[in-house]
């Protein structure tokens, strides 16, 4: 294992120091228990909080600021956060309008942030859950009761930043974070395994001529492992089952998610793009709003994974919205 890490046993806290200090002009990093706060949030705003293991950077905390969240709570590398940990973040997110979690389906978030929830109500915090399950890949695998959140995630987290920002409502805020979550489906594909410093060796095994697809993003299961094929045919397969789930009509706008799980260069993620664009063309499909990049990861993991979203015109307006925070900026 080669990691630019001191101790594997301090990455967490010590990825999320140097992140703190290189935005001190967006965030606070509150150490024990360790979350993440916007600095600028205004007064009687709804909040947004998301958090889960960490090894997915920039998600969670990257996404903290201006347009987007206003707590995050990283975990133990693909570890789910703790309900101590959760509960002072909604106290920092809470500006006197509630706050609406942002949760990923993996059974440790789900339970940990019900806790919290619970815990944030007692103490006169209104709360709201958004549960995304975006992945077609499986039904359950061992991590969820159900389809796991994965990079449809960065979406509902976007949109619903926006309509906090705009002063929507807490119910409203949830509403259309859950209204993005239906609307968009994610496939993913791995090319390579990776390694959590605390382990030491690769999560899973693949040949040098395999690839897994349909892989979640702690190295879980796909729905099949194939031989290495060419970039087009592995689009091809992972936009297949999307389109087949999401069912979208001829002529509806969509915005095209192609993501990197974290060792992937940008110029093969364009590739994908590339075609996968071609293919939804080719579905009578416009492709109005884009997204390609490292956003949602999976440590060093070589492969991508893609979302599909059908966009309405509210939708459209709240992902064009101003955002400014460490990993997404646009419009200010």
């Amino acid at each position: 294992m080669k990691k630019l890490i001191n101790d594997p046993k301090a990455v967490v806290e010590e990825s999320v120091e140097g992140f703190g200090l290189a935005h001190a002009d967006l965030v606070t990093v509150h150490p024990d228990p360790l979350f993440v706060s916007r600095k600028d949030a205004k007064s009687g705003k709804v909040g947004l909080l998301s958090g889960g293991g960490s090894g997915h950077e920039p998600l969670h905390a990257g996404y903290v600021g201006f347009g987007m969240l206003d707590a995050a709570v990283p975990g133990a590398v693909f570890t789910s956060p703790t309900p101590e940990a959760i509960i002072p973040a909604t106290a920092a997110a809470n500006s006197g309008a509630g706050v609406v979690h942002i949760v990923k389906n993996y059974t440790g978030d789900v339970l940990n942030f019900e806790t919290a929830a619970e815990m944030a109500q007692a103490d006169g915090i209104e709360v709201r859950t958004v549960l995304v399950n975006d992945d077609v890949a499986v039904e359950d695998s061992l991590y969820t009761a159900g389809r796991r959140g994965v990079g449809g995630t960065v979406l509902v987290e976007k949109i619903a930043g926006a309509a906090a920002e705009r002063g929507d409502g807490l119910d409203a805020v949830a509403a259309i974070g859950r209204r993005v979550n239906d609307n968009v489906r994610t496939m993913g594909v791995a090319l390579s395994a990776c390694t959590v410093p605390h382990a030491g060796v690769p999560s899973f095994e693949l040949a040098d001529d395999e690839i897994e697809i349909g892989i979640g993003i702690h190295g879980e299961p796909g729905r099949h492992r194939i031989a290495m094929e060419n970039a087009d045919g592995i689009t091809d397969r992972l936009l297949e089952p999307i389109l087949a789930d999401l069912k979208p009509a001829s002529g509806d706008k969509v915005l095209l998610f192609v993501n990197g799980m974290g060792g992937t260069p940008s110029s093969e993620l364009y590739i994908v793009y590339r075609h996968a664009v071609k293919v939804l063309e080719a579905a009578n499909l416009v492709v109005e709003r884009s997204l390609v990049g490292n956003y949602i990861t999976s440590l060093e993991m070589q492969g991508c994974s893609i979302s599909v979203l059908r966009l309405d015109d509210e939708m459209t307006a709240l992902w064009d919205a101003p955002v400014h925070t460490p990993a997404l900026r646009w419009g200010m």
